[in-house]
């Protein structure tokens, strides 16, 4: 096979010697339009991810600029590295074949670690300390060659994720159109909640912090799936983490979570952060991400031919209907996505 020649041929440049007889096993991929191959049998065994050719474009969520001109996991990886924040270990990037040949972080994600209950609070703990010491150590060491640092959440983009929503969740989801009047409000508020999340600093945002981009190997937390890092706020991540839509924690979990930040954040820069404002933050945060996500999910599944994710739809759901409850200034919002989505209602 042309392909399986390819990847042991990858693997034996990266490691010096050959491995002709290597087993080769794909792995589960995401919605991304990349693969993943293990080649070989742990413990050894290396990890080969085969990119599309164009594989530098832009994230296929809108964004703006031109189309970077360095691999964008290969750029984030290295300024991570520099944080040192653990990533998965580059050993061999042959660009014009598009592969790349990492070390083998094995199949335990954060999400499989959380099974049975038993570590909850350790990993949590552990995964929150860690994104509040890489934000701050980010705000200190800004990089203007780090893709991270040119592109940013702005007004734009929150507002084109509330549309995709509009689109894949309201629309497409109840097979329904909202009408002139509703379309016109669901525009103005949209925006309205647009411009009060880009409102807020930004900084060095993973965009996907969540329990299956966390690996845990040999007792340690890799973050992976980082080349969409952006600028966003500093509770982006924490939604992504604390609102998961593969895992569910209940809410006074959660605030201690939140706590917890604040406190290791505090305990690294100094600055103390006021909790009542940064939760309020949170659940406005929680609302847009988490419709974003129930529209992006219907769009994977009828656009990528990917029902997978079909069954996260609900858990989205249900975070979006408790922000709600949390921000009752939306009500009227509510009101009119429960017409076509009830399960905010």
């Amino acid at each position: 096979m042309e392909l399986e020649a390819a990847l042991r041929d990858q693997v034996g440049k990266a490691i010096g010697r050959p491995v002709p007889q290597a087993p080769i096993k794909k792995l589960k991929g995401d919605a991304s339009n990349r693969s993943y191959y293990r080649v070989g049998s742990p413990p050894e065994s290396w990890v080969v991810m085969e990119m599309p050719l164009d594989a530098s474009k832009k994230s296929e969520e809108a964004s703006k600029g031109e189309p970077p001109k360095e691999l964008p996991f290969v750029n984030v990886h290295r300024y991570l590295e520099r944080l040192g924040i653990r990533v998965p270990r580059i050993l061999r990037y042959d660009e014009p074949a598009g592969m790349m040949v990492l070390e083998d972080l094995s199949d335990v994600t954060f999400e499989a670690a959380l099974e049975g209950g038993k570590h909850r609070d350790a990993l949590y703990t552990r995964a929150v300390e860690l994104l509040a010491r890489l934000r701050a150590q980010a705000e200190r060491q800004v990089d203007p060659e780090c893709l991270a640092f040119t592109r940013a959440f702005d007004e734009d983009l929150y507002d084109w994720e509330l549309h995709h929503f509009r689109e894949w969740g309201l629309e497409a989801w109840s097979g329904k159109k909202p009408t002139e009047t509703e379309r016109a409000e669901l525009d103005r508020t949209f925006r309205d909640i647009a411009r009060q999340l880009a409102a807020a600093p930004r900084g060095f945002t993973h965009r996907d912090y969540q329990s299956r981009n966390i690996m845990v190997k040999d007792g340690e937390l890799v973050v992976i799936d980082f080349q969409d890092a952006l600028q966003g706020p500093r509770q982006y991540d924490l939604v992504a983490l604390l609102r998961d839509s593969y895992v569910e924690l209940d809410r006074a979990f959660v605030d201690a979570m939140l706590d917890r930040y604040i406190a290791t954040f505090a305990e690294v820069t100094g600055e103390r952060i006021e909790p009542t404002a940064f939760k309020a933050y949170f659940d406005l945060l929680t609302l847009q991400r988490k419709m974003k996500d129930a529209g992006r999910f219907e769009f994977i599944h009828r656009v990528k031919g990917n029902p997978g994710f079909l069954v996260s739809i609900p858990a989205s759901l249900r975070y979006v209907r408790d922000a709600f409850e949390r921000r009752p200034e939306l009500a009227g919002l509510r009101a009119l996505v429960a017409r076509y989505v009830p399960e905010v209602g």
